[in-house]
């Protein structure tokens, strides 16, 4: 089985930054909860603050996320946290070390 990984990256309005990490620690703890297999999912905020960057690493055919509350809370409300994107892209892994993305 191949994984496919998915990587979305997105600037968010300034007041509402701290909101959607907040949003993001939400999903992470649901998914920690619940003991969700089958993904490697990873959120970084950048240094400016407001842009942030997703990368999921998807190992069968259903994205767990789909099946998430937290996640489907976060989703609903991030058109009007953003000033740009979201920009979705499948990417491809050349290389990784120590299976923190997506070794």
């Amino acid at each position: 089985m191949t994984a496919t990984t998915r990587v979305v990256r997105y600037r968010t309005r300034p007041e509402c930054a701290d909101d959607n990490a907040r949003l993001v620690e939400a999903v992470m703890d649901e998914l920690a909860a619940a003991g969700t297999e089958g993904i490697r999912y990873t959120v970084l905020r950048l240094d400016d603050g407001v842009s942030f960057v997703h990368v999921a690493v998807i190992d069968g055919p259903d994205n767990p996320l789909e099946a998430s509350p937290a996640f489907a809370a976060f989703q609903s409300g991030l058109g009007g946290r953003l000033e740009e994107g979201p920009f979705p892209a499948t990417a491809t892994v050349v290389g990784s070390h120590g299976g923190a993305i997506g070794g």
